[in-house]
């Protein structure tokens, strides 16, 4: 992805304050990079609450989006999401609307922020899909009681972050790759993703790689984090465990994000926009400095990225500048005194804490048509239906079974929260009026049509309601769908 360059060889960023703490972050990141040498031009746009407070559903104007198109490069502060006006997080917003499919958040000990962790060495990075998974937002209430949301996982989206986890390791030089799922649970979603890094695998080599449970990550991280290099996961187990392996660093004033994308990349802090701290000088600018690094490296200025970072490392092993959330706000130094202190230390390198030497990530690439997995065959061999019922399991199964004499599908089985209850198996299962009803071809039918699925339906309706259909396939012979707790 090539950024925007001007006829004086300058390269183009959009910079977005952003809210509450944010403005006094992105300056002092600002005042970094110029005093660095890096050759950029800021095109400075809006989002977040003031853009809501216009009316701006979004959160992102028309401007910005422009912008952002042009430069295709932003330097971000953290964005209010507010309560009682606006919808979807702008944050959200901006990494969607540019495919920005890969989170990338490094987590590493710094000298001079003590945790129980300190002199273990940590050093990792977390790959986090960035606008699948369950972060698709594609909600709905099936009845009163029962809200669904759907688990979006593509071949396509796996196969990108897989790529860009590797590619990013040797970018590092760094020697392991992790892939962490809950596969064990959600077979064809998360397995999707082992079953790609499995494959994708392969063709590194020179990378270790393994597969790992989620939960047990989890564990891992908080037992034994210095084990870790590259951590590769979905959407919402990247967003909580990147979140907690920032904590074993110091907290949220130390991590730094990027949000690559093959056409647009996003800078930003983890950290939210902590209003109550804005204006008052006393933020821990940080998260966005180590954020503007990582930004430097994506637009190939290397040195003054390790400029700053060298600066940074030297600022904090000295010691005598240390914001609040180190020490306490009572004596902690002002936002724009640990920023002149780093400025100040420009130039210097520590002789203990080290600053890797980085390549360019080669992103991987893509045909950007939609991307469809191809098989040798398929079969459709029945339907869940879903229904809303105040029946017993019992009492439900016999209607549908009555309904369903005579047509090409039989009931198989109805299960509730995913666990079987008609024909019954002696489970003790407390109901919700949310069933899903599995209708299979009976012995003699090759397949399911839909006109068997239109009929079936067609005598249902009269006496049940029904929210959702869900084919259900074979393809290559194995089946698309997953068997409910105690099916056979």
């Amino acid at each position: 992805m090539a950024s925007q360059v001007t006829n004086a060889g300058e390269k183009l960023v959009t910079v977005i304050p952003g809210d509450g703490v944010g403005p006094e972050c992105v300056r002092a990141a600002q005042r970094l990079i110029e005093a660095a040498g890096a050759r950029l031009v800021w095109e400075e746009r809006a989002a977040g609450a003031s853009v809501f407070k216009q009316g701006i559903a979004s959160g992102v104007p028309p401007e910005t989006i422009e912008s952002i198109r042009r430069t295709r490069c932003v330097l971000k502060g953290p964005l209010e999401t507010p309560v009682g006006y606006g919808e979807k997080s702008a944050n959200v917003t901006l990494r969607k609307l540019f495919e920005t499919y890969g989170n990338i958040r490094p987590v590493r000990e710094l000298p001079g922020v003590i945790t129980p962790y300190s002199g273990r060495g940590i050093d990792l990075v977390v790959v986090r899909e960035n606008v699948e998974d369950l972060y698709a937002g594609i909600e709905h209430m099936q009845t009163p009681g029962v809200a669904q949301c759907l688990k979006l996982i593509s071949r396509k989206g796996c196969e990108k972050i897989v790529r860009l986890a590797f590619e990013l390791a040797i970018a590092e030089g760094r020697k392991r790759v992790h892939c962490a799922t809950k596969s064990n649970i959600m077979k064809l979603t998360e397995g999707l993703l082992k079953r790609t890094f499995e494959e994708i695998a392969l063709q590194y080599p020179g990378i270790e790689a393994q597969h790992i449970i989620i939960d047990n990550c989890a564990h891992q991280l908080v037992k034994k984090p210095e084990q870790f290099d590259v951590i590769v996961t979905t959407n919402m187990n990247g967003d909580i465990i990147s979140d907690l392996t920032s904590a074993l660093v110091g907290g949220l004033g130390f991590a730094p994000s990027a949000n690559l994308g093959n056409d647009v990349a996003i800078f930003e802090a983890v950290h939210g926009s902590a209003p109550k701290y804005a204006g008052k000088n006393v933020i821990n600018p940080t998260a966005v400095i180590l954020s503007a690094v990582l930004m430097l490296r994506h637009l190939g200025e290397f040195e003054a990225a390790s400029k700053i970072e060298n600066a940074i490392l030297v600022t904090l092993e000295e010691g005598k500048a240390r914001t609040g959330d180190v020490v306490g706000y009572d004596k902690g130094v002002s936002t724009t005194a640990f920023t002149e202190a780093i400025l100040a230390n420009l130039g210097r390198s520590s002789q203990r804490w080290r600053v890797r030497d980085y390549r360019p990530i080669k992103l991987p690439q893509f045909d950007p048509a939609p991307d469809t997995v191809k098989v040798s065959s398929r079969r459709t061999v029945g339907a869940d239906v879903f229904v809303e019922s105040s029946l017993s399991a019992v009492e439900l199964g016999k209607s549908l079974e009555e309904i369903a004499a005579g047509s090409p599908l039989r009931l198989k089985m109805i299960s509730n929260r995913g666990c079987k209850v008609y024909p019954p198996t002696g489970a003790i299962t407390d109901c919700v009026d949310h069933w899903r009803c599995r209708f299979v071809v009976r012995e003699g039918t090759p397949e399911m049509i839909d006109a068997h699925l239109l009929d079936l339906l067609h005598r249902i309706s009269p006496r049940h309601r029904w929210m959702q259909i869900e084919k259900l396939y074979e393809f290559d012979g194995a089946a698309g769908y997953t068997k409910a707790q105690g099916e056979d």
